[in-house]
């Protein structure tokens, strides 16, 4: 039985291989063995700095973001957290294009988060005071100590 020849596939495989090498410097556009090597390394690139694209279009919305915050008074990580507090849900690429190219639109952004951070201080203030007056529904009443203490007097407390 003949042996079959692999000749077709093998000049397929090269020539798609030299397709993906064109334009490269020297050698690594016409030989195979070297072409292989630079295709090969150029698209691990590829991947690499398709991820690292999306982290730096983040990071440079963050600044944006920051910096439109930081003309009304506020720092990036406070004005998330109040978008966040007052249930606003605005990706950072959003922001970044609204603190660029609409500022009366970003300033209104920003009163929003400053006043869910205002309405967050003021409950927070109200329960701290409402824990150092020892009332409120968190803590024992005297009553209910009694009730598994029968030999505890009420008024004593």
């Amino acid at each position: 039985m003949a042996r079959p020849s692999r000749g077709v596939t093998t000049k397929a495989k090269h020539k798609r291989v030299l397709e993906q090498a064109k334009g490269y410097y020297g050698r690594r556009k016409s030989t195979i063995r070297v072409a292989k090597q630079a295709v090969d390394r150029a698209q691990q690139y590829a991947y690499r700095d398709r991820k690292a694209r999306k982290r730096n279009f983040r990071s440079l919305w963050i600044q944006r973001i920051n910096a439109g915050a930081r003309e009304h008074g506020m720092t990036y990580g406070n004005f998330m957290h109040g978008l966040k507090l007052a249930e606003i849900e605005i990706d950072r690429k959003v922001l970044s294009d609204l603190a660029i190219r609409e500022p009366e639109a970003f300033k209104a952004l920003v009163d929003e988060a400053q006043a869910a951070l205002d309405k967050k201080a003021a409950s927070t203030a109200a329960l701290k005071a409402l824990r150092k007056g020892r009332s409120g529904p968190f803590f024992v009443s005297v009553g209910a100590r009694a009730d598994r203490h029968p030999g505890l007097d009420p008024g004593s407390l």
